[in-house]
């Protein structure tokens, strides 16, 4: 099998010269990449931008914490309601993100709808923790 015409090129040429080449036809842009960039100040790529991120308010993890710091809690059937995760992304959510990420005293107590989850102050879980 032939070598690239990349290395086909430089083959004949010093090992100073070889990177040089290389440098440069790396460096080198195609007229697809200008004739497709987009300027950051332009009209289209602001709406873009601002059409896909959601504010850090409205998104589901936000949602889902406004929901724990609630003094009633919720359980994992209503944060999968508002968020639209399946059972073992709330749970995980809860683990990694809630209470190592996020550091938060995550407390959960047994109801008749089931488990129920909130977020609890440090005050309050240093006095639950000494009665």
């Amino acid at each position: 099998m032939s070598k690239p015409a990349a290395k086909r090129r430089t083959a004949a040429l010093p090992k100073d010269k070889k990177k040089a080449h290389r440098k440069s036809a790396a460096q080198a842009p195609t007229t697809r990449t200008i004739k497709h960039r987009r300027e950051k100040g332009s009209p289209l790529h602001q709406a873009r931008a601002s059409a896909q991120r959601p504010s850090h308010t409205e998104s589901k993890q936000a949602r889902a914490i406004a929901m724990l710091r609630a003094p009633g809690g919720a359980t994992i059937e209503a944060l999968m309601r508002v968020t639209g995760w399946q059972p073992h992304s709330v749970r995980g959510f809860l683990a990694g993100v809630i209470r190592k990420k996020l550091g938060l005293n995550l407390v959960s107590t047994a109801a008749d709808s089931g488990r129920v989850y909130r977020i609890a102050d440090k005050a309050a879980a240093r006095t639950e923790s000494a009665a």
